[in-house]
């Protein structure tokens, strides 16, 4: 029985090793990043101890902060400010950062709030910032696996306008944003973890 008062999400813990190596690849000269989405803020805890160069601020809905707070408050690391509200489809933040991360959280979305999330990246990022996203996607209208086939069945049977999204039609969200793609690293479970680069030649609002 699980008597501690913080969310948990075993995928965390499972998958927060293999996103961290990617971290360190590509976050190695940032100082900030904005995490859209989250969650329980295992996350957050977990890479911004193991990234202590970043300012690691969290974000998400009204009902996800307590959670959040309470990982946070637990580990007590200077470079982690209170979690702060984030609706994609309401008010974004002023302060620009020179990286965004967010984990599987495309798929829960709607197809819109997908495109607002990503219509919205030019207003919070710096010149040179970099886009991380984790999850499952499709390739060529495929999926990569029969687990993520039948992930995104019952996805949908839950929410029909949830789904694992087309990386191609991801990627051209990222394009008409600024985003120019880095690398797509393949990671455990039949996940992704694309990462982008604004283009120097696209500047942000």
């Amino acid at each position: 029985m699980n008597l501690d008062p913080k969310p948990y999400s075993a995928a965390c813990d499972r998958n927060k090793d293999p996103i961290l190596e990617v971290l360190k690849q590509h976050l190695a000269a940032a100082r900030s990043v904005l995490e859209i989405g989250s969650g329980t803020g295992q996350h957050a805890v977990h890479f911004a101890k193991q990234l202590p160069h970043l300012l690691w601020q969290c974000s998400d809905r009204a009902e996800n902060l307590p959670g959040i707070s309470a990982w946070l408050n637990e580990a007590c690391l200077p470079n982690t400010p209170p979690p702060m509200q984030l609706d994609v489809t309401g008010t974004w933040p002023v302060t620009r950062f020179d990286a965004v991360y967010s984990a599987n959280t495309l798929h829960i979305m709607s197809w819109q709030e997908v495109e607002t999330f990503f219509g919205a990246l030019p207003g919070v990022v710096q010149h040179d910032a970099t886009l991380t996203i984790y999850g499952p996607f499709r390739y060529a209208g495929r999926h990569t696996s029969a687990s993520n086939a039948a992930f995104d069945a019952s996805l949908r049977q839950d929410v029909p306008h949830r789904g694992i999204r087309d990386f191609e039609a991801v990627d051209e969200l990222a394009k008409a944003a600024g985003f120019a793609l880095l690398a797509d690293h393949a990671m455990p479970a039949n996940n992704r973890c694309l990462v982008w680069k604004l283009d120097a030649k696209s500047p942000t609002n």
